[in-house]
């Protein structure tokens, strides 16, 4: 144990929370990024907004690395499905929008 200040070190850890935050934001926009063009691509070319099969695949293997970085798999699965909601309400609008355009 150490003999620091624990407001010292609370503010520490929080700093460092932070800078975690800060950074999954940033990733979090860069593959909204991605995933944009993606749903582009598939209305261009009269694709389905959703893909069962890679979600499912994606789902193990972000349960894997999950498991492997001791978090939760479950809590991934939660995860990768909250953001794959948004993607696939993206890909119906860039559907919508090519048909209208």
């Amino acid at each position: 144990m150490t003999d620091a200040d624990p407001t010292t070190i609370l503010q520490g850890l929080r700093g460092s929370i932070d800078n975690i935050d800060a950074a999954l934001i940033f990733l979090l926009a860069e593959r909204f990024r991605c995933t944009k063009q993606v749903g582009v691509l598939k209305a261009q070319h009269e694709m389905p907004a959703s893909d069962p099969a890679r979600e499912e695949q994606q789902i193990a293997r972000l349960k894997r690395l999950a498991a492997e970085a001791d978090l939760d798999p479950e809590f991934a699965e939660k995860w990768f499905n909250f953001v794959v909601a948004e993607v696939i309400r993206h890909h119906r609008t860039a559907a919508g929008d090519a048909a209208a355009g």
